[in-house]
């Protein structure tokens, strides 16, 4: 059954996204979200001031509802009427071989990487420290105290 031929009661029933859901696959055609939201009020006589306090719920229920999509940034439609092409960029970057990397190169990232690991060590021993003295400067405040 067509969605604007079901009464009220049956309306009622449904979730604002699953109205929406109905009124763009029987339309065939792209809606911005407050006229969406607007054909949902219509079809379920909200007021007014219910539109506008419900909108912003009704974007997010959209945003998060894997059935839509939103295309351009301003109109929503449903994926199922959009087909996705995945691309995958190799790039133009040479794959170097362990062959090609001389001894000479290798003896210097290894002791690079020691003395990097010497030096994240310092700074957490550091660290640790300076927190516990910041720790130890904390005061501890009554309520009472504050209302003086």
């Amino acid at each position: 059954m067509k969605i604007r031929k079901k009464s009220i009661d049956e309306l009622e029933l449904m979730s604002y996204t699953d109205i929406a859901y109905e009124i763009i696959k029987e339309d065939k055609k792209q809606y911005n979200t407050p006229s969406l939201f607007k054909e949902v009020c219509d079809l379920l006589n909200l007021s007014n001031e219910e539109f506008e306090e419900k909108i912003g719920d009704f974007f997010t229920a959209l945003t998060t509802d894997k059935r839509f999509i939103l295309i351009d940034s301003i109109n929503w439609d449903l994926k199922e009427n959009h087909k996705v092409n995945v691309v995958i960029d190799n790039g133009d970057e040479e794959d170097i071989s362990s062959e090609e990397i001389n001894e000479d190169e290798e003896l210097e990232d290894d002791s690079l990487e020691e003395s990097e690991e010497d030096d994240y060590s310092d700074e957490s021993i550091d660290d640790s420290q300076n927190a516990e003295e910041d720790i130890q400067e904390l005061t501890i405040i009554d309520e009472d105290d504050l209302e003086e």
